[in-house]
């Protein structure tokens, strides 16, 4: 790629919303639910190489969140052999996130600024909020619905075709480090986002124009 990039793909959950983790420790402290045993599931769930990833099959589309809910809730029994509820466990566990309005108002001044905008983000079946987004993406691509997930290759090119610009002229944001290599492998340039400040200075950078 010579010049500015032509594009910007952002992910979702903890860019473009406060960290899912804060969401998460929330609802395992009103469901009284032991957060080690969670994070211990989580990892093992969540890994490359797990074998039966119901994780992957989730965000996939090959298990339906209903299933994925009882599933996890078995994995979450109490000390005293109760557990929690698990209709409505996904809604619960993210119901704590927030909308991040000042990375959301850094992708709208790009957009406005005529930089092609998209949202790639892997669901956990819970519903989006998107009132406004017609306005504020050029695509949208959800891995539940398209049967690809980060990190694969597949749905980064999902989203750039969407876009109708090359890999390499994409932008690509996303606070899972696995995520943003899966993005710099298929081309695009990857920005790990650890926080509202850093990244904006990098996409100033890279955009050359002020966001703020």
């Amino acid at each position: 790629m010579t010049g500015q990039p032509e594009a910007l793909l952002i992910d979702y959950g903890g860019v473009l919303t406060t960290p899912p983790a804060d969401s998460f420790r929330r609802w395992l402290a009103e469901d009284r639910l032991d957060r080690a045993r969670f994070r211990e599931l989580m990892h093992g769930w969540l890994a490359a190489d797990a074998p039966g990833n119901v994780a992957h099959d989730l965000e996939t589309g090959r298990l339906t969140p209903e299933e994925f809910e009882r599933r996890l809730i078995a994995e979450l029994v109490r000390p005293d052999g109760s557990t929690a509820e698990p209709t409505g466990l996904l809604s619960r566990m993210f119901a704590g996130m927030e909308a991040e309005t000042s990375m959301i108002d850094v992708v709208r001044r790009l957009h406005v600024a005529g930089v092609r905008t998209g949202l790639v983000s892997n669901s956990w079946g819970f519903s989006y909020p998107t009132e406004g987004w017609a306005d504020l993406f050029d695509a949208v691509v959800i891995s539940g619905e398209v049967g690809a997930r980060k990190p694969e290759p597949e749905i980064y090119l999902m989203a750039a075709a969407q876009l109708r610009v090359p890999p390499s002229a994409c932008v690509f944001v996303d606070d899972l480090a696995a995520n943003v290599r899966g993005a710099a492998a298929v081309g695009m340039i990857g920005v790990h986002h650890t926080g509202l400040t850093t990244t904006v200075d990098e996409l100033e950078i890279l955009f050359d124009r002020s966001l703020q």
